[in-house]
């Protein structure tokens, strides 16, 4: 099942007011309802070509895989649907080309990068993370913060150490515990979610709410959020306009319609005259 006109997708990316390149790659397909941000570190341009890999990898991973799925099935072992053992997969892959990458190619050397993968399927959606990139949901107004970063300034807040508006300003909370390319291995977090209409996703790399609290990503997801490349675009220039210190990645997809794999007769009938 094709997912355009189903869930509503925009996506925007700025290098910001300080870095002189962007190390930030996103990608969102409407048709397979997949959105991808990636956040990427290391010398000299390496975190801008680890961003892209990732991106590039699984998406090129979840186009080849996910046409041998049938929507709606689940793992016996692990209960899992498919589609997120697909997710986890090409997470791995990205990973283990992007270290091969940076273990041959001296120039490419300690490269790596943050990821956020959501794929949406039969009225769900599977997100895995690695890093302090971040997903939000938008729902009835309210704003929720669905992934946990992989950051020291995180497990600090966890420990009680910091409040987290304290750790928002912390000098240290850009240090990722986890990244994808760093090592041979790395640990993922994954979680599957319903998706009911109205809600809206916010994928964001940490250029955004470093600069802007939550409330004010809210009030503008709120705003904007019949119009998403609207909402994108006000996102990146408030972050901008309040320091823009980092790359500002957002990518904001929006749950139109229902799209359940599991068809009786009536939704049968109305699948065919959509």
């Amino acid at each position: 099942m094709s997912l355009s006109g189903r869930i509503a997708m925009a996506g925007a990316t700025d290098t910001g007011q300080v870095r002189d390149h962007n190390e930030d790659a996103i990608a969102h397909l409407s048709d397979m309802g997949l959105l991808v941000l990636a956040d990427g570190m290391g010398g000299l341009k390496a975190g801008e070509i680890a961003s892209a890999m990732a991106v590039e990898v699984v998406t090129a991973e979840l186009e080849a895989e996910l046409k041998g799925i049938e929507v709606g099935q689940s793992d016996q072992s692990t209960g899992y649907a498919l589609e997120s053992l697909a997710v986890g997969a090409a997470v791995l892959k990205a990973n283990a080309t992007i270290f091969n990458v940076a273990q041959t190619q001296p120039q490419c050397a300690g490269m790596g990068t943050t990821l956020v993968v959501v794929l949406f399927y039969d009225n769900r959606f599977t997100v895995a993370h690695v890093g302090d990139s971040r997903l939000y949901r938008l729902r009835q107004n309210q704003l929720e913060q669905v992934t946990q970063d992989h950051s020291l300034v995180q497990e600090l807040v966890d420990r009680g150490f910091y409040t987290p508006e304290e750790a928002r300003h912390a000098s240290n909370r850009n240090i990722v515990t986890r990244a994808i390319g760093i090592g041979e291995e790395v640990t993922y977090d994954m979680q599957e979610e319903i998706a009911l209409v109205g809600d809206v996703l916010l994928l964001c790399s940490d250029g955004l709410n470093d600069m802007l609290a939550d409330e004010l990503i809210r009030q503008i997801l709120v705003e904007h959020q019949q119009d998403l490349e609207k909402a994108t675009q006000a996102l990146v220039d408030t972050a901008n306009a309040y320091g823009g210190r980092d790359n500002i990645s957002v990518i904001a997809a929006r749950v139109d319609r229902p799209f359940s794999a599991r068809k009786g007769w009536l939704r049968q009938l109305t699948g065919w005259l959509d």
